[in-house]
This record gives structure tokens, sequence and C-alpha cells, in this order.
């Protein structure tokens, strides 16, 4: 009897378990199931392996590539899997996902798996299925990581369990306290072999919750016009801004020059004292009347002439800029 069996296909969304009962001649899948309590439940009737069971499936899995061994192998410690995934359910991330990544760990293990050095599939699993969890947990956990070295990946798994029992024993007699006292970092830099100060930073690091610097348009910061961007980003320095910056400053000086020098005596001072001239007292220039007054035209015509020196003046800025 021929025997299709995918490692792949072991997860919890897609699992293909054995029935109850000894292993016999029965198939080694079953249909997709319905949820994840109805996987639980399959994964903890499966028939656990003997010893020879055992030696002898990783035997020929080893020597001949035998997938339906495999597939013993694999299927008889789902279970195992299931539980250790349930250690990890304080780190807010779906149980169903951590099994799925603790079952990864599990098929890398059975590949692995020596039987000749007089070990259990199930002592030799545990550190695979725990690798691809924490390794799981770290990369989603956060949107920034917080444990990149060994001695902080120590500290990340570790800080929360030590936290939980200083509560319990409640060393200073405050159990509603949030952070570590300065003994409760003492005790878990010692047993943990690493210093205080990395023990202050990781609590802090976990303490911390992600702030989402550009939000989504769907977001109400975003609605608003502004995010935590905008306090954080210095356009000052921006290679387009500092063109810009440096285009409105020659404008502003030579452009301006040029375009005045472009226009006759008259309509130069008429416009230096409508539009440039500011007084100590912070007045501007003459006004539409004493320009009249002083060139014996009509204030209307004062006027006509700023209009016509403005025109001339703006086309000069164009052909400068």
């Amino acid at each position: 009897m021929t025997h299709n069996f995918a490692l792949a296909n072991v997860t919890p969304s897609g699992a293909a378990v054995a029935e109850a009962g000894a292993w016999g001649n029965r198939s080694l899948t079953l249909p997709p199931l319905g949820n994840l309590d109805a996987y639980i439940s399959a994964v903890n009737r499966m028939p656990m392996l003997t010893l020879e069971e055992e030696q002898t499936a990783a035997r020929r899995l080893r020597d001949h590539n035998d997938l339906e061994a495999a597939g013993k192998l694999v299927l008889s410690h789902l279970r195992l899997v299931v539980s250790i995934a349930r250690q990890y359910l304080g780190y807010g991330l779906p149980h169903g996902d951590l099994i799925q990544e603790g079952n990864v760990g599990l098929m890398k293990a059975v590949k692995r798996f020596d039987p000749d050095q007089n070990v259990r599939l199930v002592s030799y699993a545990m550190h695979w299925i725990k690798a691809e969890i924490h390794e799981y947990i770290l990369k989603n956990w956060r949107m920034v990581k917080v444990a990149t070295t060994k001695a902080q990946r120590k500290l990340f798994f570790n800080l929360r369990s030590k936290k939980q029992g200083f509560r319990a024993e409640a060393i200073d007699g405050d159990t509603h306290r949030e952070g570590l006292s300065d003994a409760e970092i003492a005790v878990v830099a010692e047993d943990l072999n690493v210093k205080p100060e990395e023990v202050r930073e990781m609590e802090t690091r976990m303490a911390g919750g992600d702030v989402i610097l550009d939000p989504s348009p769907s977001d109400e910061a975003s609605e608003q016009g502004y995010g935590p961007i905008s306090w954080l980003s210095d356009a000052s320095h921006e290679p387009t801004a500092v063109l810009e910056s440096t285009q409105r400053d020659h404008m502003a000086t030579e452009g301006v020059a040029q375009a005045m020098a472009s226009l006759d005596d008259r309509s130069r001072r008429i416009v230096t004292e409508r539009w440039l001239k500011v007084n100590d007292d912070g007045s501007g220039g003459m006004t539409l009347h004493e320009l009249a007054a002083e060139y014996g035209i009509s204030a209307e015509r004062v006027r006509q002439i700023e209009v016509a020196a403005m025109k001339k003046m703006r086309k000069a800025l164009e052909e400068y800029a």
C-alpha cells in the first residue's frame, strides 16, 4: 500500500493526521481539519511510538529516505509542538501561528535525527521546535527588533517569566509595581549572567510599544494631516529644499536687482517707494497721491506706471530664472 505524505502539510490550517489508535495499516492522512481546536484534539489522540518503533522509523528515514517513516515520526510528536507553543501565548501572537512554526522546527529535527545517538526524538526535537518559535516571535512581536545579540535573546525569553516569579514572591512586598526593583534586577542579572544595565535596557524595550511614524491613509492622524514623522523630520537639509532656498535667495537679490535695472528711473522709484522701502518706524514708502504730487500727474497714472513696471519686472525675473 502506498501513502503520500507531505511534511509541509503538517500545520493547523491544513493538518494531515492519523486517527487515534495503533498505527497498523491505517492511512497517514485525513481531510483538512476545520479549526484549531479540532487540530489540537486530533493530535492529542495520535498514537505514541515506542522506543523500538521510533528507532526503526528513524533508520528507515535515514537509510532509505522513507517518507512514510518520517510521517510517523512527525505525527506522533505533534502534541509536543502544541504543548511547547502554549508556553509562548503571553507574547500576544496567534496560537495557530506558533504551532505552525513549531511544526517546521519538528520537521527539521526529524530530518536531522540520528537514532544511534541513544536519545529519544522528543528530547532532540524540543530544541528545534523552540528555536523556530523563538525566531518567529522575534520577527513578529514588534516592528522594531528588540533582541539581536545572544545575550539580548536570552533576556527576552526569560525576563517575562522572571518578573512573574517576582510578583508571586513579592520580594519587596509590592505586588502592584510594574517595573523591576534594583534588587530584582540584580537577581535576574546574576541568574542569567548578564549586566544589570542590560536587564534594565531589555525591560525598557519590552515595556515600550511601537509607534507608527507615518500613518496610513485610514488612520485618524493621517486625516488630520500629521503624524509622528512630521515631528521628527528636518526638511531644512533636504536636498530639494536646500536647492529651492538657494534659488529663492538668488531671485531676491541678483534677480530683483537685474529686474529693477530694466526699468526707467521714474518706474524704478515708484516701485521702490511702493514695495521695497521700509522706514525706521516700520512704515512703508510714499503713497500714490504723494508720488502723483511729486511728478505732477494723477494718482491713477502713478498706479498704471506701477502695474506696467511690475509686469516688466516679472518678465525679467522669469528670464533670470
